[in-house]
């Protein structure tokens, strides 16, 4: 008969004690309103000089975004979709009077994103994303073991970019787990930078109560401590070889003796896969080793597929079955109060949207890594407007990005729908 242990009085941790002197209400979360579209390119500094300017910098970032969201890649074909961009679509964005029918000119866009800062550009969008996803801070303390708002920080190179020291761009990114939007991006340069980059990405953003994931070569102190204490947020963290000393603290904890607390078995795309997690209290030299860790988790899984094979000199193929098992350690600020095993494995799970659905439709759909648009702020910009259009589809109810394109394409009134923009009859022509 396996022993049972006491269960620990629930304590609040500092960053709970802080979070719960600024909000009051328990178990709630705040709603905030999305904004428009227009006032948060309005927001964006136009680095053009004032004298001369007859097209309004919202007005052709929407149309880009536009133009984005109908399936172009590159920047002729952005240029060229906005020459010809519906009259309707004008009158939302322009409501000037007589200001439908003027389109901006090809040159005009381009000068606009040769001298367009980028960084101010991705701060203002990804706070409008965060913003339309309607999730405020969490309220402290929680009942109890709940899934939280949560957002997975990872690093994605611009192959298609060259930056002033020779070498390939690198973006590090948040982006939520559930819609899977990007709420911030920061030029990183070279990847070996991405860890200093952690803090300067995620401190202007209002993340108390939230779950931070990330790979392991995020797990350091310093990021326990800013995380807990300065965002007043959680992390759950991956712990592998670059950490040694705490991965063999962990690894050599007798975890012979820990239940298996959760299981879940899928089968799809030829395999059938089973995921586990056994999880414990991080013991007291674990906790002075690691800033504010409460557990500590295994997390196994056990992939079948059947593959075919032929014999050598043969032309016969023949089924086999292939087995392959990963065992992965994690650490966590959750207590066993505020997360379930189920909601840890939900985390590590959900931590993959940053790969799945933005750098990979950014890759594959939008062709991001064989872009010939490469030095300068432009492959930035471009790839903010990619993370908009994504994270505008996906908030709009639909979660196939490239069939949503090809519709787009076709149908100005979905286009219309996604902006969230009303026709300007007083200005269309």
């Amino acid at each position: 008969m396996r022993a049972q242990s006491a269960m620990p009085v629930p304590v609040m941790s500092p960053a709970e004690a802080a979070a719960a002197v600024l909000i009051s209400r328990a178990g709630v979360l705040h709603r905030v309103s999305g904004g428009d579209l227009a006032e948060c390119f309005a927001a964006v500094p136009d680095p053009r000089r004032r004298r001369g300017i007859r097209r309004p910098l919202p007005v052709i970032l929407g149309l880009a975004v536009a133009a984005v969201l109908a399936g172009c890649v590159t920047l002729s074909d952005i240029t060229a979709w906005i020459s010809g961009a519906p009259a309707e679509l004008l009158a939302a964005l322009d409501a000037r009077p007589g200001a439908a029918g003027r389109r901006p000119h090809p040159d005009t866009v381009e000068r606009v994103f040769a001298l367009l800062g980028a960084q101010g550009l991705a701060d203002h969008a990804g706070a409008y994303l965060m913003a339309r996803a309607g999730t405020g801070p969490v309220t402290f303390p929680v009942a109890g073991p709940v899934l939280l708002p949560a957002a997975a920080i990872d690093g994605k190179a611009v192959r298609g970019a060259i930056g002033p020291d020779g070498l390939i761009p690198y973006l590090l990114a948040a982006a939520t787990h559930g819609d899977a939007v990007v709420i911030a991006e920061r030029l990183i340069g070279p990847k070996t930078n991405e860890v200093p980059e952690f803090q300067p990405l995620l401190r202007g953003l209002d993340l108390a109560g939230w779950v931070l994931t990330m790979d392991a070569g995020h797990t350091v102190r310093a990021h326990a401590t800013f995380t807990c204490e300065e965002l007043l947020a959680h992390y759950v963290m991956t712990v592998k070889g670059n950490t040694p000393k705490l991965l063999d603290t962990i690894d050599g904890l007798d975890w012979a003796s820990v239940p298996v607390s959760h299981q879940v078995t899928e089968t799809g795309h030829g395999r059938t896969e089973k995921r586990t997690i056994q999880v414990t209290d991080a013991p007291g030299h674990i906790r002075e080793m690691f800033p504010h860790a409460a557990q500590v988790f295994l997390i196994e899984r056990y992939v079948t597929r059947k593959v075919r094979k032929r014999k050598k000199n043969s032309r016969r193929y023949k089924t086999a079955e292939v087995r392959t098992a990963v065992a992965v350690l994690g650490i966590t600020s959750l207590s066993a109060r505020e997360a379930a095993p189920e909601h840890l494995a939900a985390y590590v799970r959900g931590h993959w949207a940053i790969e799945n659905k933005i750098h990979w439709v950014r890759d594959v759909t939008f062709r991001e890594d064989s872009s010939q648009i490469r030095t300068g702020s432009r492959p930035r910009i471009m790839a903010t407007l990619r993370n908009l259009a994504i994270g505008l589809i996906r908030q709009a109810g639909y979660t196939k990005i490239a069939a949503t394109i090809r519709r787009i394409r076709h149908d100005p009134r979905l286009l219309m729908t996604i902006l969230d923009l009303h026709p300007n009859p007083e200005n269309a022509s």
